[in-house]
């Protein structure tokens, strides 16, 4: 990705709402976010290569696990309330329709759930976090 690249993506988010924008290509990764209170300013926050700075040794296998994913943008939450249990915690078996966890989106909760039979190995987002559409919230090991 190249400046002139960089420059035209900005270009294109001035005339939107969207304040915060990650884009990965060619082995890196471009987030770049707009402050609320200068909307035709954008600051470059993170400019890394994806691919050099994770050792091949720390990097698993996971084409075999199913991926959930933020089927909307919200609030991720683990638990119904703030005093209950998570739904899941990693090594929980779930059953395909089981509920996984909540996205708020406009005041409203909406109930994730699994799409496979299987085994939670891993947990994505932290409790009250907001989450993109398309973005991983669990890696499952379907069984």
């Amino acid at each position: 990705m190249n400046l002139d690249e960089i420059k035209a993506i900005i270009d294109l988010l001035k005339d939107t709402d969207i304040s915060e924008i990650q884009i990965e290509k060619e082995g890196m990764r471009l987030k770049l976010r707009r402050e609320r209170h200068f909307p035709a300013s954008f600051e470059v926050i993170e400019r890394q290569s994806s691919v050099k700075e994770e050792p091949k040794a720390e990097q698993e296998d996971t084409t075999h696990l199913v991926t959930v994913t933020s089927p909307i943008v919200g609030t991720f939450y683990r638990a119904p309330s703030p005093d209950s249990e998570p739904f899941v915690e990693v090594g929980t078996k779930v059953k395909k329709g089981q509920v996984l966890c909540i996205i708020e989106a406009m005041k409203l909760m909406n109930e994730i759930e699994s799409e496979v039979d299987g085994v939670v190995v891993r947990i994505l987002v932290e409790n009250g976090q907001p989450v993109e559409y398309g973005e991983p919230l669990f890696l499952i090991e379907p069984v």
